[in-house]
């Protein structure tokens, strides 16, 4: 194999020998382009709409759609693309992966496809793995869109929505000097996440996309929906995101039959069975075992004479739960109690996931373990792989 990449080139090698000719057409166009006007960057931005409108491709309108956000970049930020850069944009484009180094302008290159593909008027995301990243990439690069005739929406956790805001003109040496350190809110304004759906391009976290696409599946009425067709998308930390964190399952809630006191009665009785005499439980699995003395022990407890004859699965579904998140979630580790809310930690970034919630009753057991305030108990929905839902 490798004496074959040798006389033909890997994959890589191929696409990148087959960008030289379009990349020299995207600098064909930049001495006119950089001969705009200001005001005319806008009129270029909805030229090129009506001329998708008209039937013309992406691919076509492609290398003067690149050199206008060069433009337009080099104008706000004081950065021009490099033809490697436009090479990234391309693979993005394409929806390939492109890997690039710390430094080497992941943030800049995204421009590029995002701002093609959100002249088609189906929205663009971009997906990274926390809202300070998401803010930043849209206080930084909304300049550029803004420029452009785009807006920019930004989708962070607790349902927190916000909109670029071009007023703060004045303060725009500030804001790139301190960007990559300190996100200033003030150009970012509150709004709702409808509203930051319905921007052209929406900056947000793959958590983020995930619960609103949830949430739109068990809306009732078609008002309450948040999100559009899913057109366009970029992964940042594609490793991270599609591959070490795809094995954590998303899960949302929606109301179910159980009371609040029926958790907690299974917590008061969970507590009073003991670890190895009355349950056993495996760390690995993360999976505990009642021992017939535990069994006999709850059965007294609950008053029954048999608890799998008397009450059926579910009520040795819901001893087992109060035991499993008496003796193996831990507080601090796998959970913390914020506001009077369980609030899971993430196992592979430790980081909290505000809104996520387990399944099959855990979550509600946690609760009433920790005894605070219990939602409605629920069912559960599991995504794993959103992104594929993405035309491109």
């Amino acid at each position: 194999m490798g004496f074959y990449n040798k006389i033909f080139g890997n994959t890589s090698s191929k696409f990148i020998r087959n960008t030289k000719e379009i990349i020299a057409k995207i600098n064909t166009f930049e001495t006119d382009i950089s001969k705009l006007a200001d005001e005319d960057f806008p009129k270029k931005t909805q030229d090129f709409k009506d001329r998708l409108r008209k039937g013309e491709s992406l691919d076509n309108i492609l290398p003067e759609a690149f050199a206008l956000v060069r433009e337009a970049a080099k104008r706000n930020l004081g950065e021009r693309h490099f033809d490697v850069q436009l090479i990234g944009g391309l693979a993005l484009h394409e929806g390939k992966i492109a890997e690039m180094k710390t430094g080497e302008g992941k943030t800049l290159v995204a421009t590029l496809p995002l701002y093609l593909n959100a002249l088609v008027g189906e929205g663009a995301h971009l997906i990274t793995v926390n809202d300070y990243l998401a803010r930043l990439g849209a206080v930084l690069m909304g300049q550029v869109y803004n420029f452009l005739g785009l807006t920019v929406g930004v989708i962070n956790s607790q349902n927190v929505s916000y909109l670029y805001d071009p007023k703060h003109t004045d303060e725009d040496k500030e804001r790139d000097r301190v960007g990559e350190f300190k996100i200033v809110y003030d150009f970012l304004k509150p709004c709702s996440r409808k509203e930051a759906y319905e921007a052209d391009i929406t900056y947000g976290t793959n958590h983020e996309y995930g619960f609103d696409y949830l949430r739109d599946n068990l809306a009732t009425s078609v008002n309450d929906l948040v999100q559009r067709r899913h057109f366009f998308a970029i992964v940042d930390e594609v490793d991270s995101i599609l591959i070490d964190e795809a094995r954590t399952p998303l899960i949302i809630s929606s109301a179910s039959g159980d009371s609040e006191d029926f958790y907690v009665k299974f917590f008061q009785i969970a507590k009073q069975l003991k670890k190895d005499t009355d349950y056993e439980v495996d760390e690995k699995l993360k999976a505990i075992t009642l021992t017939d003395a535990g069994i006999n022990k709850a059965e007294n407890l609950l008053g029954v004479e048999n608890i799998y004859t008397e009450k059926g699965i579910k009520y040795a579904h819901h001893l087992e739960t109060a035991v499993k998140a008496q003796a193996i979630f831990e507080r601090d580790r796998d959970y913390v109690v914020k506001e009077r809310e369980v609030i899971i930690v993430d196992p592979f970034t430790g980081r909290l996931q505000p809104g996520r919630r387990w399944s099959e009753g855990i979550h509600q057991a946690i609760e009433a373990k920790e005894g605070v305030i219990l939602p409605v108990p629920s069912l559960f929905k599991i995504i794993s792989d959103f992104t594929k839902n993405y035309q491109a």
